[in-house]
């Protein structure tokens, strides 16, 4: 029996908006153990946890405020302006751009 392709798509919850988002629109963060410091995994294949937020500031920023990131990478501190560093360069390459301006 030959099965029907499937039109599942991935979805995450961004941990600033708490909005549900297919995977492809979000960008995950995950701890960097040997930096010490958030990265980005933009292929989402880094082992451990994951933190997914829309690369958007405002997403970014409301994370930041609840502590959303940590909490979800279970750490205790995040420097909020490296993060709001990462997603800005991320936009800045034009690897993503902020959910509406399409």
């Amino acid at each position: 029996m030959v099965r029907p392709p499937s039109s599942h798509v991935p979805e995450r919850t961004c941990v600033g908006c708490r909005g549900r988002s297919a995977k492809s629109g979000l960008v995950r963060l995950v701890w960097d153990r040997t930096a010490s410091c958030v990265a980005l995994d933009p292929d989402g294949t880094a082992p451990g946890r994951g933190a997914w937020v829309h690369p958007d500031p405002h997403c970014c920023d409301l994370a930041m405020r609840r502590r959303a990131v940590g909490r979800a990478l279970r750490i205790t501190h995040v420097d909020g302006e490296q993060v709001a560093g990462l997603l800005a360069t991320l936009a800045s390459e034009g690897r993503h751009a902020p959910p509406g301006s399409e």
